[in-house]
């Protein structure tokens, strides 16, 4: 496997990531990143893209470049679905689709949910939403470990389909019993 590590964007970042997945109308990415949302915008230059929320969402402290050999492919973040109860969430997303099936969304995930795990040890349970359109991330999510949790049926509809949302998680002591985080001593 290549060096594939996590780590915060940089300004030396964003021309890269302009040209892989905000320069163009409809990369491949964004059609299975939520596209009902229609959030998705390109950026004309490399400027309208360093002045932009999509630049400053990426650099915030909850974001981390995915780098491969030094070279950025993608993203994964985490938020606070209610930080109150301790209820957080992660995603991933590879701009470049030409390193789409070598295994770095499997490895990069993995990666940030043992960080999520270890930066926050009072979670005992780490969720990942999706929806029935983005069938990579639903194998994605299962073959390191989340189990399906949950599946509302024909709530997202876009371009004239039904779609359901899929709801994934796993645990702190089930992570553990997967070999990717450390077991605490009791």
């Amino acid at each position: 496997m290549s060096n594939l590590r996590l780590d915060a964007f940089s300004k030396a970042d964003a021309e890269k990531i302009w040209r892989l997945a905000y320069s163009t109308q409809e990369p491949e990415w964004s059609k299975s990143n939520a596209p009902y949302f229609e959030e998705y915008q390109a950026y004309a230059s490399l400027d309208d893209f360093i002045n932009s929320n999509d630049w400053s969402f990426l650099q915030g402290e909850q974001r981390r470049c995915i780098r491969v050999d030094n070279e950025p492919l993608g993203m994964v973040s985490r938020y606070w679905v209610d930080r109150k109860t301790r209820w957080m969430e992660v995603g991933i997303a590879i701009y470049d689709e030409h390193k789409w099936g070598f295994g770095y969304g499997s490895q990069a995930l993995a990666l940030w949910t043992s960080a999520c795990f270890e930066e926050y040890p009072e979670l005992e349970h780490l969720g990942l939403s999706t929806w029935s359109g983005n069938s990579r991330m639903l194998a994605l999510a299962e073959s390191i470990g989340y189990q399906k949790e949950a599946e509302i049926r024909a709530v997202r509809f876009w371009q004239g389909v039904y779609y359901d949302s899929i709801k994934y998680g796993v645990l702190r002591g089930e992570w553990e019993k997967l070999g990717y985080l450390k077991q605490e001593a009791k």
